[in-house]
């Protein structure tokens, strides 16, 4: 009996041991880091922004791979099934952390204990944006024209169960309106299809709807933000308009599967801070509309478990669903 507990005493001696020469070599090959939506929308814009930059500073390639589907949930999975060794990385955002674990129960990964956070790069206000030929200008038009017309108009989001579609059923519970749901497979085909004409309306994020909106190929609305925004002063928060549930921003941060090694963790959350440090990258990330956060794991981990209660109470006490 001692003798097989000596033995599996230096078997675990020895995993440890192992574990912490690869951490000590890590990386030494290249970095995915997998984004769960399509190519084209703010998830995507960030990741592509940092992974070069991130890569110098780690000494080896990121490269950006888009895993789309469920909302996020595809990709998000994928991510949390990878091998615990840093070389398998997952953008992390509100839609697949916190909201659509919220309203999805079938949801296949537990946000709280089958991914280890890493940091949080920036947060993004959100904003409620119509195509040019709805007629409404602002937001007491806007809400005239739709509750005159339940029904009558449909709005596009990154996919169920996605912040779009949640905050947007949140938005309609408390105005007491109705526009159908039209989901998508990320927020990039969203927002082609709201800029053609095909849907009218859209929730998106600011980084990826600015450009359209900067265009006039998209008409600002509402913003979900702390306050009203310097690239669009005349365009009213949640919180002006008597919504303020609805009036929280979205994150963009990096995590990686459950496992993932201490010294792994602070590797990736230190390249990224020293990535962030550039005032090219900052330019681009906050040209966006975003701020940058770069947090610790610590505190990523914290805002995390924090953004997916407030959406599990957002669910519960409006009773939202899937359709």
């Amino acid at each position: 009996m001692q003798r097989r507990y000596l033995l599996a005493l230096s078997t675990l001696a020895l995993a440890a041991a192992s574990g912490a020469a690869l951490a000590q070599g890590y990386p030494n090959k290249v970095i995915k880091l997998q984004v769960p939506f399509a190519p084209g929308g703010t998830t995507d814009i960030v990741a592509r922004v940092i992974s070069e930059p991130l890569g110098k500073a780690l000494g080896q390639s990121v490269v950006v791979e888009n895993k789309a589907g469920g909302g996020g949930v595809v990709g998000a999975l994928e991510t949390a099934r990878a091998t615990p060794d840093g070389y398998s990385l997952g953008m992390a955002t509100v839609s697949t952390t916190a909201a659509n674990p919220a309203i999805n129960p079938k949801i296949p990964y537990d946000v709280l204990t089958d991914f280890t956070p890493i940091i949080n790069i920036a947060a993004t206000p959100n904003i409620i944006a119509v195509h040019p030929s709805f007629p409404a200008r602002n937001y007491r038009e806007f809400l005239a024209e739709i509750k005159k017309n339940p029904g009558k108009y449909s709005y596009a989001s990154s996919g169920t169960g996605g912040i779009g579609h949640l905050q947007t059923e949140l938005f309609k519970s408390l105005s007491g309106t109705f526009i159908t749901h039209i989901p998508y497979r990320g927020a990039g085909p969203a927002l082609n299809d709201t800029v053609a004409g095909q849907v009218q309306i859209i929730f998106d994020n600011i980084p990826s709807a600015l450009p359209f909106i900067q265009q006039k190929r998209l008409i600002p609305i509402v913003v979900a933000a702390p306050q009203r925004l310097s690239v669009l002063p005349d365009v009213p928060t949640f919180k002006e308009v008597g919504l303020e549930p609805v009036n929280r921003m979205a994150y963009y941060g990096i995590l990686g599967p459950k496992g993932l090694s201490k010294e792994v963790v602070d590797k990736v959350s230190a390249a990224t801070l020293k990535a962030l440090q550039d005032p090219a990258v900052r330019k681009r990330i906050e040209d966006t509309g975003s701020l940058i956060i770069g947090n610790t794991p610590e505190q990523f981990a914290v805002q995390m478990k924090a953004e997916y209660d407030v959406y599990k109470k957002v669910v519960e006490s409006a009773k939202l669903k899937l359709e």
